[in-house]
Protein backbone atom coordinates (compact mmCIF):
# COMPACT_ATOMS: atom_id res chain seq x y z
CA UNK A 1 0.00 0.00 0.00
CA UNK A 2 1.27 3.45 -0.92
CA UNK A 3 2.15 5.92 1.83
CA UNK A 4 1.03 9.17 0.19
CA UNK A 5 -1.11 10.34 -2.70
CA UNK A 6 -0.37 13.55 -4.60
CA UNK A 7 -3.04 14.80 -7.00
CA UNK A 8 -1.96 17.36 -9.61
CA UNK A 9 -4.58 19.86 -10.82
CA UNK A 10 -3.70 21.57 -14.10
CA UNK A 11 -4.48 25.05 -15.40
CA UNK A 12 -7.23 26.12 -17.76
CA UNK A 13 -6.90 24.89 -21.33
CA UNK A 14 -4.28 22.31 -20.36
CA UNK A 15 -4.35 18.58 -19.56
CA UNK A 16 -3.23 16.47 -16.63
CA UNK A 17 -0.23 15.33 -18.66
CA UNK A 18 1.16 18.86 -18.45
CA UNK A 19 1.84 18.43 -14.73
CA UNK A 20 2.35 14.67 -14.65
CA UNK A 21 6.07 15.08 -15.33
CA UNK A 22 6.56 16.43 -11.82
CA UNK A 23 5.73 13.00 -10.38
CA UNK A 24 8.89 11.20 -11.58
CA UNK A 25 11.00 14.19 -10.55
CA UNK A 26 9.51 14.19 -7.06
CA UNK A 27 9.41 10.42 -6.56
CA UNK A 28 12.89 10.14 -5.01
CA UNK A 29 12.09 12.91 -2.51
CA UNK A 30 8.70 11.38 -1.74
CA UNK A 31 9.26 7.61 -1.67
CA UNK A 32 6.13 5.52 -1.41
CA UNK A 33 4.02 8.15 -3.13
CA UNK A 34 1.37 7.61 -5.79
CA UNK A 35 0.93 10.52 -8.21
CA UNK A 36 -2.27 11.25 -10.14
CA UNK A 37 -2.72 13.90 -12.82
CA UNK A 38 -6.33 13.84 -14.07
CA UNK A 39 -7.85 15.96 -16.79
CA UNK A 40 -10.38 18.52 -15.58
CA UNK A 41 -13.99 17.38 -16.13
CA UNK A 42 -14.93 19.89 -18.84
CA UNK A 43 -13.52 20.49 -22.33
CA UNK A 44 -11.87 23.88 -22.79
CA UNK A 45 -14.56 26.07 -24.35
CA UNK A 46 -12.17 28.36 -26.23
CA UNK A 47 -10.74 25.77 -28.59
CA UNK A 48 -8.06 23.13 -28.59
CA UNK A 49 -7.84 19.77 -26.90
CA UNK A 50 -7.44 21.08 -23.36
CA UNK A 51 -9.78 20.98 -20.40
CA UNK A 52 -11.08 23.37 -17.77
CA UNK A 53 -12.44 23.26 -14.24
CA UNK A 54 -14.78 26.16 -15.05
CA UNK A 55 -15.31 28.54 -17.95
CA UNK A 56 -13.50 31.86 -18.27
CA UNK A 57 -15.96 33.25 -20.82
CA UNK A 58 -17.38 36.46 -19.43
CA UNK A 59 -15.79 35.85 -16.04
CA UNK A 60 -15.57 38.69 -13.53
CA UNK A 61 -14.48 39.08 -9.95
CA UNK A 62 -18.18 39.12 -9.04
CA UNK A 63 -19.18 35.85 -10.75
CA UNK A 64 -15.98 33.82 -10.31
CA UNK A 65 -17.03 32.47 -6.92
CA UNK A 66 -20.37 31.26 -8.32
CA UNK A 67 -18.63 29.43 -11.15
CA UNK A 68 -16.32 27.69 -8.71
CA UNK A 69 -19.31 26.64 -6.61
CA UNK A 70 -21.04 25.23 -9.69
CA UNK A 71 -17.87 23.27 -10.55
CA UNK A 72 -17.59 21.68 -7.11
CA UNK A 73 -19.72 18.55 -7.68
CA UNK A 74 -17.68 17.43 -10.69
CA UNK A 75 -14.44 18.32 -8.95
CA UNK A 76 -15.41 16.45 -5.79
CA UNK A 77 -16.49 13.38 -7.74
CA UNK A 78 -13.18 13.30 -9.60
CA UNK A 79 -11.10 13.69 -6.43
CA UNK A 80 -13.19 11.14 -4.53
CA UNK A 81 -12.75 8.63 -7.36
CA UNK A 82 -8.98 9.02 -7.41
CA UNK A 83 -8.77 8.70 -3.64
CA UNK A 84 -10.91 5.55 -3.65
CA UNK A 85 -9.03 3.95 -6.55
CA UNK A 86 -5.70 4.71 -4.89
CA UNK A 87 -6.73 3.25 -1.53
CA UNK A 88 -6.74 6.47 0.47
CA UNK A 89 -10.32 6.52 1.74
CA UNK A 90 -10.08 7.22 5.45
CA UNK A 91 -6.50 8.47 4.98
CA UNK A 92 -7.04 12.02 3.76
CA UNK A 93 -4.17 13.18 5.96
CA UNK A 94 -1.86 11.36 3.51
CA UNK A 95 -3.30 13.13 0.46
CA UNK A 96 -2.03 16.38 -1.08
CA UNK A 97 -3.65 18.59 -3.69
CA UNK A 98 -1.11 20.36 -5.92
CA UNK A 99 -2.66 22.92 -8.24
CA UNK A 100 -1.42 25.35 -10.86
CA UNK A 101 -3.37 28.46 -11.89
CA UNK A 102 -7.03 27.40 -12.28
CA UNK A 103 -6.12 24.08 -10.65
CA UNK A 104 -4.73 26.05 -7.70
CA UNK A 105 -7.99 27.98 -7.49
CA UNK A 106 -9.88 24.70 -7.16
CA UNK A 107 -7.40 23.30 -4.62
CA UNK A 108 -7.63 26.42 -2.46
CA UNK A 109 -11.43 26.34 -2.70
CA UNK A 110 -11.43 22.71 -1.60
CA UNK A 111 -9.46 23.75 1.48
CA UNK A 112 -11.21 27.05 2.22
CA UNK A 113 -14.70 25.54 1.99
CA UNK A 114 -13.76 22.71 4.36
CA UNK A 115 -14.82 20.02 1.89
CA UNK A 116 -11.45 18.29 1.66
CA UNK A 117 -9.44 18.11 4.92
CA UNK A 118 -6.40 16.68 3.15
CA UNK A 119 -2.85 16.52 4.44
CA UNK A 120 -1.57 19.47 2.41
CA UNK A 121 -2.42 21.95 -0.32
CA UNK A 122 0.26 23.36 -2.62
CA UNK A 123 -0.89 26.20 -4.89
CA UNK A 124 1.20 27.63 -7.72
CA UNK A 125 0.15 30.92 -9.35
CA UNK A 126 -3.33 30.71 -7.88
CA UNK A 127 -5.99 32.80 -6.19
CA UNK A 128 -8.51 32.23 -3.43
CA UNK A 129 -11.85 33.08 -5.03
CA UNK A 130 -14.03 31.31 -2.44
CA UNK A 131 -16.59 33.78 -1.06
CA UNK A 132 -16.47 34.38 2.69
CA UNK A 133 -16.92 33.50 5.38
CA UNK A 134 -14.33 30.74 4.97
CA UNK A 135 -14.88 27.43 6.75
CA UNK A 136 -11.55 25.68 6.20
CA UNK A 137 -10.13 22.49 7.60
CA UNK A 138 -7.58 24.26 9.80
CA UNK A 139 -5.44 21.15 10.17
CA UNK A 140 -4.42 21.33 6.50
CA UNK A 141 -1.27 23.40 5.90
CA UNK A 142 -0.99 25.34 2.65
CA UNK A 143 1.98 26.62 0.70
CA UNK A 144 1.40 29.27 -1.95
CA UNK A 145 4.13 29.96 -4.54
CA UNK A 146 3.76 32.86 -6.95
CA UNK A 147 6.00 34.90 -9.24
CA UNK A 148 5.78 38.64 -8.82
CA UNK A 149 6.00 39.10 -12.61
CA UNK A 150 2.89 36.98 -13.24
CA UNK A 151 0.66 38.83 -15.72
CA UNK A 152 -2.02 36.11 -15.92
CA UNK A 153 -2.83 35.88 -12.21
CA UNK A 154 -1.29 38.76 -10.25
CA UNK A 155 0.88 37.85 -7.30
CA UNK A 156 -1.39 40.04 -5.18
CA UNK A 157 -3.95 37.23 -5.39
CA UNK A 158 -1.71 34.85 -3.45
CA UNK A 159 -0.83 37.60 -0.98
CA UNK A 160 -4.54 38.08 -0.34
CA UNK A 161 -5.09 34.31 -0.18
CA UNK A 162 -2.42 33.88 2.48
CA UNK A 163 -3.93 36.66 4.56
CA UNK A 164 -7.45 35.25 4.32
CA UNK A 165 -6.39 31.67 5.07
CA UNK A 166 -4.29 32.69 8.06
CA UNK A 167 -7.15 34.83 9.38
CA UNK A 168 -9.38 31.73 9.14
CA UNK A 169 -6.92 29.64 11.15
CA UNK A 170 -5.04 27.85 8.36
CA UNK A 171 -1.26 27.43 8.57
CA UNK A 172 -0.57 29.13 5.26
CA UNK A 173 2.76 30.34 3.90
CA UNK A 174 3.51 32.37 0.79
CA UNK A 175 6.72 32.22 -1.24
CA UNK A 176 7.08 35.09 -3.72
CA UNK A 177 9.51 34.50 -6.58
CA UNK A 178 11.08 37.75 -7.81
CA UNK A 179 10.88 38.24 -11.56
CA UNK A 180 9.10 34.96 -12.26
CA UNK A 181 6.09 34.95 -14.63
CA UNK A 182 3.07 32.64 -14.73
CA UNK A 183 4.38 29.11 -14.28
CA UNK A 184 6.20 26.69 -12.02
CA UNK A 185 9.87 27.57 -11.73
CA UNK A 186 12.63 25.03 -11.01
CA UNK A 187 13.09 26.62 -7.59
CA UNK A 188 9.35 26.57 -6.97
CA UNK A 189 9.17 22.89 -7.81
CA UNK A 190 11.97 22.12 -5.35
CA UNK A 191 10.36 24.27 -2.65
CA UNK A 192 7.04 22.54 -3.21
CA UNK A 193 8.33 18.99 -2.92
CA UNK A 194 10.30 19.94 0.20
CA UNK A 195 7.06 21.22 1.74
CA UNK A 196 5.24 17.98 0.96
CA UNK A 197 8.09 15.87 2.32
CA UNK A 198 8.01 17.86 5.54
CA UNK A 199 4.25 17.57 5.91
CA UNK A 200 4.28 13.83 5.26
CA UNK A 201 7.35 13.26 7.41
CA UNK A 202 9.32 11.42 4.74
CA UNK A 203 12.99 11.55 3.90
CA UNK A 204 14.24 10.79 0.43
CA UNK A 205 16.83 11.86 -2.11
CA UNK A 206 16.93 15.49 -3.15
CA UNK A 207 15.55 15.84 -6.71
CA UNK A 208 17.57 17.39 -9.47
CA UNK A 209 16.46 20.93 -10.32
CA UNK A 210 14.14 21.37 -13.28
CA UNK A 211 15.57 23.08 -16.32
CA UNK A 212 14.46 26.66 -16.57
Amino acid sequence: MADQLVIFLHGVGARGADLAGLGPLWQARLPGTVFAAPDAPFPFDQGGAGCQWFSLRGITAENRGKRIAVARPEFDALIAGIIAESGFEGRLDRVALVGFSQGAIMALDALASGRWPVGAVLAYSGRLATPGPLTPATGTPALLIHGDADQAVPCAESISAEERLCAAGVRAELVVEPGHPHGISPQGALRGVAFLAQVFGVSGLEPKPLRA
